[in-house]
């Protein structure tokens, strides 16, 4: 049997030793991590009352519009921000192929990696 083969093996049998009710979920609005508690009972969905205030309110104003629930309503001012942040995510993709081009050091690339990974993290967070 390959490693690779033993290695997903073996990660499949750590995951099934983990109660499913303990696995991390994300808060339906901001995204955050939620550690769930190993009681028994309904799990958590959101991680506070506000984000769970914010999505009540964003699906009674989708019920009121008629959009689809899957629909997303940006604002003006929120597109743009998000085309900027685009921007500059793919600008420092080209920076970092233009330096592995043009023979940048092992340190030189790793930094403008990491720089690169900031922003598309940066980037996730939409709200």
């Amino acid at each position: 049997m390959s490693e690779a083969v033993e290695t997903l093996k073996a990660s499949r049998d750590v995951l099934e030793g983990i109660p499913r009710n303990v696995a991390p979920q994300h808060c339906g609005w901001c995204g955050r991590r939620l550690e769930q508690a190993v009681a028994k009972g309904r799990r958590r969905r959101y991680c506070g009352q506000s984000c769970r205030q914010r999505a009540y309110e964003r699906r009674a104003a989708v019920q009121r519009s008629g959009l689809p629930e899957d629909a997303v309503v940006l604002s003006d001012a929120e597109l743009t921000a998000l085309q900027d942040r685009l921007f500059q995510l793919r600008c420092a993709a080209e920076d970092v192929v233009t330096a592995a081009d043009d023979g940048a050091e092992t340190a030189e690339l790793r930094r403008m990696a990491q720089e690169l990974a900031a922003t598309a993290q940066d980037l996730e967070r939409l709200r």
